[in-house]
């Protein structure tokens, strides 16, 4: 029997869907609305190794989609059960249930090897269940960020995600980098499925004076820290990185070769190409004329990106992009600054004119469809990098 006949088809609900909806960024701190994941699920993290040589590369945009992969995959392997994932620029998080675990092994293997064979980047990967994290004191809490109906991201607390991180990368507990080890042997060379996975929006291109990119680690005043940056920075939707008035449509976008490469499942690349280069004109299309057809709304669809952007915590860490303007460029270094030095807490900034997205799409025309944004020139890597240099 194949290994994807092996396990039953997954049930319509799940633990991740029975959570409360945390509705914005700001409910992601309140206790309430944080559940301890069930034991028999697993944890999955990726990593991009030297992330930061493939963006001085010019592979940015690479990195991203590599990094998205996994997400993608692991999403498509387990529908419809709904299941909680967290991006980071060059890794991401993600929770499966049960009955998936097996596969998701397997599909994790392939990305890894499709990584490396398609777009020439190392992916670490590991997944352990939930209850074999909890034998090495540390826990997975999890809440439902949920901005628009349907389009739902994992926050994850209890520090399960950065210890099984840390051995995943191997400068943490090498026991559990054993437990969470996937076998090469499992990528039989299938291509992952990455359906709705794509990059085809123009960079965007900040409207207030610079894309402003944050890491901030500490065990306490997160809360504090990200109503204070957004209040420097100004009002809230207008620090969105993503705006009616920054999103682009080029044709050909400059990500279709990503697209094609990784669509392609085993077809010709010419092929794929053409057929990537059809859907994205026809979609270019659409959009210009902002007129409704069948059940997709382009006008809507575009409202809709703007709040269905993803926002990234676990453990003691929150990351975010935002448009700032300059001149509050200096108070938030300075605030941040103060805060080290009183609170202990860590932080990494990195600055740039621009921002990348990559999309995860479901179904445009039911709404569902969640985008994941990154600081250009780096982002997030640049960020964390910095991050490494501060002293409380």
């Amino acid at each position: 029997m194949p290994p994807d006949a092996a396990e039953p088809s997954p049930p319509a609900a799940g633990f991740f869907a029975e959570l409360p909806l945390l509705a914005n960024e700001r409910d992601t701190f309140e206790p309430d609305g944080w559940r301890p994941a069930p034991g028999d699920w697993a944890l999955a993290v990726t990593d991009i190794v030297d992330s930061t040589g493939a963006i001085a590369r010019g592979l940015h945009k690479t990195v991203n989609f590599v990094a998205a992969m996994g997400i993608a995959g692991l999403r498509n392997l387990c529908a419809p059960v709904r299941i909680p994932f967290l991006f980071g620029g060059d890794g991401a998080v993600v929770l499966v249930p049960p009955a998936c675990i097996e596969r998701a092994r397997i599909e994790l293997a392939r990305a890894r090897g499709q990584a490396a064979r398609d777009f020439g980047l190392t992916l670490r990967a590991g997944l352990v269940p939930v209850d074999t994290l909890r034998r090495f004191d540390c826990d997975v809490l999890v809440g439902r960020f949920e901005p628009t109906p349907g389009n739902s991201f994992g926050v994850f607390l209890g520090g399960g995600v950065g210890v099984l991180e840390a051995a995943v990368r191997g400068h943490g507990n090498s026991e559990l980098g054993r437990l969470a080890a996937i076998p090469e042997s499992l990528d039989d060379g299938e291509p992952v499925n990455l359906e709705g996975l794509s990059c085809r929006w123009d960079t965007l291109h900040s409207t207030r004076g610079t894309m402003l990119t944050m890491i901030v680690r500490g065990r306490a005043g997160l809360r504090e820290v990200y109503a204070d940056i957004l209040q420097l920075a100004g009002p809230d939707d207008q620090a969105r990185p993503v705006s009616l008035n920054t999103l682009r449509a080029r044709w050909p976008p400059k990500g279709f070769m990503l697209e094609a490469r990784a669509r392609r499942r085993k077809g010709s690349l010419l092929a794929w190409t053409a057929r990537v280069l059809a859907e994205t004109l026809l979609a270019r299309i659409v959009l210009a004329r902002g007129k409704p057809i069948g059940g997709f709304d382009p006008e809507r669809y575009r409202r809709e990106i703007v709040t269905n952007t993803d926002f990234c915590r676990h453990d003691e860490t929150l990351c975010f992009v935002i448009d700032c303007p300059v001149t509050a460029v200096e108070p938030i270094m300075k605030y941040m600054a103060e805060k080290a030095l009183s609170d202990g807490i860590r932080y990494g900034i990195h600055l740039s004119d621009t921002a990348l997205m990559t999309c995860l799409v479901t179904s445009p025309a039911d709404s569902l469809h969640v985008h994941f944004v990154d600081g250009g020139g780096g982002g997030y890597t640049s960020a964390s990098r910095s991050l490494k240099g501060v002293q409380p």
